[in-house]
Formats: structure tokens, C-alpha cells, sequence
């Protein structure tokens, strides 16, 4: 079976495409099949990521490890089962086609609550949340007293994670690995960094989740999306010399896939 990563939240702009394509490459550099898919039918913002890397690699006569993206096959109406819902279908679909030949499957989930994020759920081995490191975002996950600061009770994303984690129990299937990435830890303002980290260790004890430091807030990764390159590839494709802050936005990449703990993944490149 392959082991399923899926990428989520219920807020948009912190991270989850850039996270799905440098996770996705990382893994195909391994040596891994990793196959792809992003349930935001509107956005697509995973999607136009492996796309635009296509498009650029095909101009560049380039030949990298790149995840094999998917979109959600459309199934005729006699396809899906009385009272089954289509978007369950497709999802089934899409992962009956990739599973036998990947070893690793990323899902990318839109930053909203549908069904298709809800099931995707309740399939991750691997969840990860990638979360702005601030109180705004901190809010998807959780409660908090204004007064104190106290963690007072998990929110509505924290609930939806807890649904699937009881969907999976029921099923007989391994818990879910559950990772918030703390994304755009910025040097200054290290009074709210500090609470927002205290308040997340207080609630990953309580609802079952690790903590890992994710993407710091830098340029290159808006420039490499038209390309659809990752920090990976910058050697490949003609930058010899790296500056510092590309030299530690790929530690960042290494950090992560290590703190991932995926089974059989050894990083090192």
C-alpha cells in the first residue's frame, strides 16, 4: 500500500502547495514513485506547481524527479453507487489508479472545508498542517483565553482531524501522524513566537501532534513556482553558486523531511 501524505488546513496562504512540491520532489529525488494529487478543483495551486515544472522542463530539455500528478478522473453517472457520494468516487478513483505503482501519495487540500478534504483526511498516514506562525492561524487549530493565553479548547480543524482519527480507529487502520509546521518563523518579534510556540506544545499534548519548524518567509520560493522548481533543483538547472539564504532554505527542506519520519526515507541529499 502506499503511504499517504496529505497536506491541510482550513486556511489558505500558509504553505501547503510549496510544502506538497518540496515534500513530492524530495521523495522522488530519493528514489521513491510518489504520486500527486490536489482535491482544490478551483485553485489548483499544487496542480499549476508540477504543471508549470513540466512546461519548463520540457523547454529546458531537463529530466528530473518529479512527483506523477493526477487530476480527479470524471466518472460516468453509472460509476458511482446508489447513494454514494461522486466526490468520494473520484477520490477512490484517482488513489486505486496511483497506489499500485507509488510508493508515497501527496494529497493537497483546499483551504476550506469540503467533503473531498474531509475523506482525505481519514486517509493520511501522514497529515501535515502547515500553520503561519502567528495567533490568527493559531485560532484554526484552537481556543484561546485572551486574558491569560490559555489554550481553552480545540477548534474546528483540530475537531475534523479528531473525526478521522475515529474514522480510522473504526476501520482497523494505523493512527494518523499528525505534524504542524510552524511556516514563515521570522527573526523579529520573538515576545508572539515564543507564546505562539508555548501554546502550541500546550495543545499538542492534549490533541496528539508534533511540532516541527517549517519554511522561513523568503523570496525564492515565490520565484521558483512560475518554473515549478523546488530548492532541489537549483544545481540541475544552472545555479552553481547558492547564496546563504538558498544554502539555508534547503536545510530547511532536509529538516523537514527528516522531522517527517516516513517509512524507509533516508535523507540525504
Amino acid at each position: 500500500m502506499a503511504h499517504i501524505i496529505v497536506v491541510g488546513n482550513e486556511k489558505g496562504g500558509s504553505g501547503k502547495s510549496t510544502t506538497c512540491m518540496h515534500v513530492g520532489t524530495a521523495l522522488a529525488r530519493l528514489g521513491f514513485r510518489v504520486g500527486a494529487l490536489d482535491l482544490d478543483l478551483r485553485q489548483r495551486s499544487f496542480g499549476r506547481y508540477v504543471e508549470n515544472r513540466r512546461a519548463y522542463l520540457a523547454r529546458a530539455g531537463l529530466n528530473l524527479p518529479s512527483p506523477d500528478y493526477r487530476e480527479l478522473p470524471e466518472l460516468p453517472a453509472d460509476a458511482v453507487k446508489p447513494g454514494e457520494n461522486a466526490f468520494d468516487a473520484r477520490l477512490a478513483a484517482a488513489i486505486s489508479d496511483l497506489a499500485p505503482q507509488s510508493d508515497f501519495i501527496v494529497i493537497d487540500c483546499p483551504g476550506s472545508h469540503t467533503r473531498l478534504s474531509q475523506v482525505a483526511h481519514s486517509l493520511a498516514d501522514t497529515l501535515i498542517t502547515p500553520l503561519n506562525d502567528s495567533f490568527v492561524d493559531f485560532d484554526l487549530l484552537a481556543r484561546v483565553d485572551p486574558e491569560t493565553g490559555r489554550v481553552k479548547g480545540p477548534s474546528i480543524y483540530s475537531e475534523m482531524v479528531w473525526n478521522a482519527r475515529q474514522l480510522r480507529a473504526q476501520a482497523g487502520l494505523k493512527p494518523i501522524d499528525w505534524i504542524v509546521l510552524r511556516n514563515r518563523l521570522g527573526a523579529q518579534q520573538m515576545h508572539n513566537k515564543k507564546k505562539v510556540g508555548a501554546a502550541l506544545e500546550e495543545l499538542s499534548r492534549r490533541i496528539g501532534f508534533r511540532v516541527a519548524p517549517g519554511f522561513s518567509e523568503r523570496v525564492i520560493f515565490r520565484e521558483l513556482f512560475p518554473r515549478g522548481l523546488t530548492l532541489l533543483d537549483l544545481r540541475d538547472t544552472g545555479v552553481d553558486q547558492l547564496n546563504l539564504s538558498n544554502i539555508a532554505a534547503r536545510q530547511e527542506v532536509r529538516d523537514l523531511m527528516t522531522e517527517l519520519r516516513l517509512p524507509g526515507v533516508r535523507v540525504d541529499f
